[in-house]
């Protein structure tokens, strides 16, 4: 893939797309970004508890590929980003290029409640940390329902990986409870309430999924041995089902 075709797969609906909500979390999330990796333990869940087939991917709110490339490593299967971030998702293209990767991986501008793809088209839908800050995470979930084929699969929501090494959870669990004393408290608290195992259950509720399963304790919780430290929401597009859920 060109520079040019790069660049013009990044700015498909650029134009026409909204932007997700502000991203109003704490400042010092990013102190974070010290802990292990997180993303590879999340890519071996996703293979575990999706099972996807091959075919077509997104990674929803992919941000720099942080998810994307190492599913396509683990698999070789192509992922599609989607993220309101142009300049994010530029620098993910550019690293799968380095690692040899640059015909699986490609790139779309656009939000959740608006995927610019048609109805029962996509296989499997990723999504790690974005919904958290969607405008509409009723409307997103709805939007990922429709375009997934049927049969097809999701896992939305946010968290380290069920294989996260235990002192590293733990560091990263204790981190936020102090600052939830901090300065910035009034953030980290709407942080942890939208990773609450009730708010997710709402969201998928009030998106009337047909079915779904929610798995972990939030954002300070380790002790769900299925995911460990997190919040996921995983559901299946329904065999005889439409293509739309109805407000």
């Amino acid at each position: 893939m060109n520079n040019t075709s790069t660049m013009l797969t990044v700015c498909l609906l650029f134009a026409c797309c909204p932007l997700f909500a502000a991203d109003d979390a704490p400042k010092d999330i990013r102190t974070e970004q010290t802990l292990p990796d997180r993303y590879q333990f999340v890519v071996k869940d996703i293979l575990k508890y999706c099972e996807p087939e091959t075919g077509f991917w997104v990674d929803l709110g992919a941000g720099k590929g942080q998810v994307a490339i190492p599913l396509i490593e683990a698999t070789d299967n192509g992922v599609v980003m989607l993220d309101p971030d142009a300049e994010a998702m530029m620098k993910g293209l550019a690293l799968a290029r380095r690692k040899g990767l640059g015909d699986k991986l490609s790139a779309v501008v656009g939000v959740a409640e608006k995927l610019p793809f048609p109805d029962n088209s996509v296989d499997l839908v990723v999504s790690r940390g974005s919904i958290f800050f969607w405008d509409d995470p009723v409307k997103g979930i709805q939007e990922v329902y429709r375009v997934l084929r049927p049969g097809g699969k999701a896992m939305i929501g946010g968290g380290a990986g069920s294989g996260y090494p235990e002192e590293a959870a733990e560091q990263l669990i204790q981190s936020r409870l102090k600052k939830l004393k901090g300065d910035d408290a009034e953030k980290w608290k709407r942080f942890v309430e939208l990773r609450r195992p009730e708010q997710m259950h709402a969201w998928a509720s009030q998106a009337k999924l047909p079915s779904y399963e929610i798995a972990g304790k939030g954002a300070v919780s380790a002790d769900d041995p299925k995911v460990g430290q997190g919040i996921w929401l995983w559901f299946t597009k329904q065999e005889s089902d439409g293509t739309k859920l109805r407000p």
